[in-house]
């Protein structure tokens, strides 16, 4: 199933400025999730970012929170978005059935936040070269665990490639920075 640009949302999970240091290959991970933010912000994509106990984790990274200016952000306490009051409403206003998922921890507030997302009937694809754990052990289980249980699992460039669906358009032409 291919990812359509206006059947879906963004939702960037928990990259934050205590956490993110710890992350295993971090670069990528915040790379990959402000070209994704940068795609979602030029196309008209709605985006979401999630801030885990912000007292405690701090809130997420400047380059994010820079790059999300047009996003609505959300604190939480629950690991999963999904468990946290009123998210899911807040999701399903958009009216898109598709979630693309970034962030961290991927075995853990990720995880449980694409499951969530899934019961409550959203088609959710996790971007793997934009999600990310302390250690590449639970980066990998929690994508097999994922896969497993019918998660989509993609890369930044399916997803703006998939938004994009044909070249030689001005939204291509936009775009095209962030795909060299």
């Amino acid at each position: 199933m291919l990812i359509r640009r206006a059947d879906s949302l963004l939702l960037v999970v928990d990259i934050q400025q205590k956490l993110a240091p710890a992350i295993h290959d971090s670069e990528r991970v915040v790379a990959n999730s402000l070209r994704l933010l940068e795609g979602a912000r030029q196309l008209g994509i709605p985006a979401f970012v999630s801030e885990q106990y912000v007292k405690g984790l701090g809130p997420s990274l400047d380059a994010i929170r820079t790059a999300a200016v047009d996003a609505k952000f959300f604190e939480k306490t629950h690991f999963s978005c999904a468990a946290e009051p009123g998210v899911v409403d807040l999701l399903r206003a958009a009216k898109r059935p598709q979630i693309i998922l970034t962030g961290t921890e991927i075995h853990v507030c990720v995880l449980q936040t694409a499951f969530g997302l899934q019961a409550a009937g959203f088609e959710v694809y996790l971007v793997a070269d934009a999600a990310s754990s302390r250690t590449p052990e639970n980066r990998s289980a929690a994508i097999e665990r994922m896969r497993a249980a019918g998660i989509g699992i993609v890369t930044t460039e399916m997803v703006l490639f998939e938004w994009l669906h044909q070249a030689g358009t001005d939204d291509f032409r936009k775009l095209l920075p962030l795909i060299k």
